[in-house]
Formats: structure tokens, C-alpha cells, sequence
């Protein structure tokens, strides 16, 4: 299957040419402007990786990397001028895969893109250790949820659940789909229970659970944890 790229960038000659060169490699690339356009076409495309300039006009390019990395784990390369690369060290630091400065040679950058995809690849064949989605962290190797910092412990219910939901950041997962995958599917009890362990989460993981700013009730779906 052809891998999917998101290239934005504020030049647009950087832009056509950048995607001249990814396609005659063999990519698909779908090409942003600005932050705004990038989320909407991130959503649309769902891209198998993100170049992304660091110093858009309407937006930090970290800011965009955590936001695009919150929906889905996406590789992302930093598009950078030599005065920026303090912020591309952040940026690596913070999820980003790899760094190129402008000026480029395109064999350079598809190079990188290559390499970038396949260290991906490799990654997606092992489970994850973590998510991690606003103040909230969930640690699967030491088995801990931290919500800013703060030590809270789940019961192994609630600790499943909360790991679906994180799992899938801003995607509304049905009743059923989410009682199915934790009390599983030859469960025939009352589907209340469900909301009982997401009110005992709210109060576990929320600063006001009766307004909740991460789990929230998709009205007529089941619960999301929001990805913003």
C-alpha cells in the first residue's frame, strides 16, 4: 500500500516542489498551507507521516506536532531555518522523528522520509508503552495513571477502560464496542455498569467531574477522551 504524506509548509514553491519529488517517489501527498488547513486535511487523509515547517504564520510547529500526534501517533519531520533549530531540539524531545534544514536537497529529504517510515514501521509491530493525551499519562509497563503529575490508582476495570479510551484519543467508541472489549462479549448483564466505572474515573482523573474536560458522553454513541 502507497504511504500518505502530510506536507505543510507557507512557501508554496517549497510546497510543489517538495510534492513533485515525494510523488515521483512514490508517495501520496496531500499539502497544507497553515495549521488550520493541516488538522483538516490530518483528518481527512489520515497521513502515514507529516513534514511539517516549524514556523507556520498561524501556528507553533510544536503546538501542531502535539495536536496532530494527540488524534493518532503519526511520524512527524521538522521542516526548520538555521535560527530555529533550538525549537526542532524541543520538538525531538517532545515526539518529533527527525529534522531537515532549509535548504534541502530533495534525494536528502526523501531519504529521511524513507528512514522515517521504517523506524515507524518497526514501532507499530510492538505494543506502546504509554499514552499519553493532555495532563493525563498512563504508564502500561509500571501499570500507573498520572493526571498532572498526580498519582492516581484505578481499579483494573477502570484501568482497562481508561486504556481503551486513551488508546483511540477523540474517537467516539460505542456502548457496546467498549462493554464488549472489557467485560467482553459474553457479558449479559445490565450495560449501566458502564457508567457507574466512568463516573468513578471522572472522579478519579477529572479537576470537576460533573463538568469533565477528557472523559466525555458522546450522546447517543458511548464516551470519547478528549484529544484536546
Amino acid at each position: 500500500m502507497t504511504d500518505s504524506i502530510l506536507l505543510v509548509d507557507d512557501d508554496p514553491l517549497l510546497l510543489d516542489s517538495v510534492r513533485f519529488s515525494l510523488e515521483r517517489a512514490g508517495y501520496k501527498v496531500a499539502t497544507a498551507a497553515d495549521g488550520a488547513e493541516a488538522i483538516a486535511a490530518a483528518r481527512k487523509h489520515s497521513p502515514d507521516l507529516a513534514i511539517l515547517d516549524i514556523g507556520l504564520p498561524d501556528a507553533d510547529g510544536l503546538q501542531l506536532c502535539r495536536r496532530l500526534q494527540a488524534s493518532r501517533p503519526v511520524p512527524v519531520i521538522f521542516l526548520t531555518a538555521h535560527d530555529r533549530e533550538m525549537d526542532v531540539i524541543l520538538g525531538l524531545e517532545r515526539g518529533a522523528d527527525d529534522y531537515i534544514t532549509k535548504p534541502f536537497s530533495m534525494g536528502e529529504l526523501v531519504a529521511r522520509v524513507g528512514a522515517v517510515l521504517r523506524r515507524a514501521r518497526v514501532g507499530a509491530a510492538r505494543p506502546p508503552e504509554r499514552y499519553e493525551v493532555g495532563d493525563v499519562v498512563m504508564d502500561l509497563v509500571r501499570h500507573e495513571v498520572r493526571v498532572a503529575g498526580r498519582l492516581v490508582e484505578p481499579p483494573p476495570k477502570q484501568f482497562e477502560l481508561l486504556k481503551l479510551l486513551m488508546s483511540r484519543p477523540g474517537e467516539a467508541i460505542g456502548r457496546q464496542q467498549i462493554v464488549d472489549a472489557i467485560w467482553g462479549e459474553d457479558y449479559f448483564g445490565d450495560t449501566r455498569v458502564l457508567d457507574v466505572h466512568i463516573r468513578w474515573l471522572r472522579e478519579l482523573i477529572e479537576p470537576d467531574p460533573a463538568n469533565p474536560r477528557h472523559l466525555l458522553t458522546v450522546r447517543g454513541v458511548g464516551y470519547k477522551f478528549s484529544d484536546e
